[in-house]
């Protein structure tokens, strides 16, 4: 997975570059470094350094050794098993992680949904109809797609959500004018019919 290859080309690179002599660091698992590690990022996300014969990975403003980059690799993986089920099916490694996996399937429900009330909605008239909700549950399922993607750093997902939220978002304007243009027009022919019913006129 895209997701993967980051940290095992790095560790590879790392892995041929001659030993300097030093000890690896001792990583605490709760510091700001391992909780802030992101491996979900592309290759081209890492910052690399070389301090004379050694490749090292700038982080979270400190510089790291092979060493200490792949022990913070190991905790992370450490916090994931530790997690459980939920963690390892959704390759998260904080509960924080769930939020965005909630929000990514939300928005896939409503994606989804929005097919089967269109579809509900046209077999009860027994023709092609397009209800107004389902323009609003295609506008929220594609902004929560997106803002699930761009956590993800899916550019396929990202540029697939976006074009047709465009459309989506067009189409909820649209209706929200058509309502209010259609209500002042109640409003006026109430109004007029008012008129006309008032005695002495």
């Amino acid at each position: 997975m895209p997701h993967l290859l980051a940290p095992l080309l790095l560790a590879l690179s790392l892995m041929i570059v001659p030993a300097s002599g030093q000890a690896p660091a001792t990583i605490d698992a709760d510091s700001e470094d391992v909780k802030t590690l992101n491996l979900q990022g592309r290759i081209g996300d890492l910052e690399l350094v070389r301090e004379g014969d050694e490749l090292r990975v700038q982080h979270n403003g400190h510089t790291l050794s092979a060493d200490e980059y792949l022990a913070m690799i190991e905790m992370q993986q450490q916090r994931r098993d530790a997690g459980g089920p939920l963690f390892k099916l959704f390759n998260i490694t904080t509960a924080f992680g769930i939020l965005w996996v909630a929000i990514g399937l939300l928005g896939q429900v409503l994606f989804t949904g929005r097919m089967v009330v269109q579809w509900i909605v046209s077999e009860k008239e027994k023709r092609s109809i397009v209800p107004p909700i389902f323009w609003y549950m295609s506008l929220a399922g594609a902004t929560m797609l997106m803002i699930y993607f761009i956590w993800r750093k899916d550019i396929v997902g990202v540029l697939g959500q976006s074009t047709g939220w465009f459309i989506y978002a067009r189409n909820v304007a649209l209706l929200r004018k058509t309502r209010v243009t259609v209500t002042r027009s109640a409003a006026a022919s109430d109004e007029t019919d008012d008129h006309t019913l008032a005695p002495g006129q």
